[in-house]
């Protein structure tokens, strides 16, 4: 009996899907193998892009606004780490791009992929001399995540690499990447499943039919196929701080990296107690505005400043691994 063939338009829709997949993992690597290096805001030489592939990407959502502004420049220059932002955002824009589209974003990748092989000696590139070293411990692998706050606009995101560990880490890494202070309750919702802290939550825990977020590993809950995979994440059930958690995938620990890590992101976590996310579009339009009859007394209460496009990833890592208070034991 003949076998069945696939409808054309699965193949191709597997097929782009892949194409983003490996995208977003040659990316991830180059920044790992830039941080190693210390080069990640080093300007690369010979940006390959000609105005109208930039045009291609100035749309990307999921771009910062000072990218987007080197793009509209003839001779903008570029990081590392922006040239692999850039790759990252093809691979997130690659799936739900039309037909016609996904061609360009994929021929622009091509030249920004070469633009990295060039600045960058990524880890799966053997050096240039053979040189005697340490031996390394044997590398396990690390989980890919990208948390966005959903509804902002431009969007609020970081991309995580953490070893295995528990939602209840995961949290804390949440936490520190985004730039929340833990001061209010969370919980996950992963497909139409509860997690959370029993003894945050006791008293909601049986009623809802939470599961132990403390015991549940990151490994029990992805797909065994390794898909990417999304679920939620909200903090603070008065202001409703909801996240998407996206989940791209597993690569191969770095043994010279220490975990958990950012690699990027865009744009400050806007204070908290600040009315939730429409709250937050007031108060940025508030402190920015001179003649709004809040501006004073919101600027005092932020500290004399805010800037919504503030974000650091090296600060991020630095506030990941220094992790949160144990607040059991305080």
């Amino acid at each position: 009996m003949a076998r069945k063939k696939q409808p054309r338009t699965a193949k191709k829709a597997k097929l782009i899907a892949d194409q983003a997949v490996a995208l977003a993992d040659f990316a991830a690597k180059a920044l790992v193998a830039a941080e190693q290096l210390r080069i990640k805001t080093k300007g690369v030489e010979r940006f390959p892009l000609d105005e109208s592939e930039r045009a291609t990407l100035a749309d990307l959502p999921t771009l910062a606004a000072k990218v987007k502004k080197k793009l509209a420049k003839k001779d903008g220059s570029f990081t590392v780490a922006e040239v692999a932002g850039l790759v990252l955002a093809i691979a997130e824009a690659l799936v739900d791009a039309e037909a016609k589209q996904q061609v360009a974003l994929l021929l622009v990748a091509g030249k920004l992929m070469d633009c990295l092989q060039s600045n960058v000696v990524m880890p799966d590139m053997p050096p240039a001399k053979a040189t005697k070293r340490a031996k390394a411990k044997p590398a396990g692998t690390v989980y890919k995540f990208k948390i966005t706050l959903l509804e902002s606009r431009p969007p609020i995101w970081r991309r995580i690499q953490v070893e295995d560990c528990t939602l209840d880490k995961l949290h804390e890494y949440i936490q520190t990447a985004m730039g929340w202070t833990n001061s209010h309750l969370h919980h996950f919702r992963i497909k139409e499943q509860l997690y959370g802290d029993p003894d945050l939550m006791q008293d909601n825990f049986e009623e809802m039919e939470y599961k132990d977020s403390t015991t549940t590993r990151i490994s029990d809950i992805l797909p065994q196929a390794g898909r990417r995979f999304k679920f939620r994440y909200e903090y603070d059930f008065g202001d409703s701080w909801d996240h998407e958690v996206l989940f791209e995938g597993v690569v191969q620990a770095d043994p010279k990296v220490k975990y958990p890590v950012c690699l990027e992101g865009a744009r400050a976590c806007p204070p908290e107690d600040c009315g939730g996310i429409w709250g937050y579009a007031d108060f940025v339009e508030a402190i920015q505005n001179p003649d709004n009859e809040q501006h004073e007394e919101l600027l005092e209460w932020v500290g004399g400043g805010f800037d919504p496009e503030d974000f650091d990833p090296a600060k991020a890592t630095k506030a990941m691994r220094k992790g949160l208070p144990d607040w059991r034991s305080m």
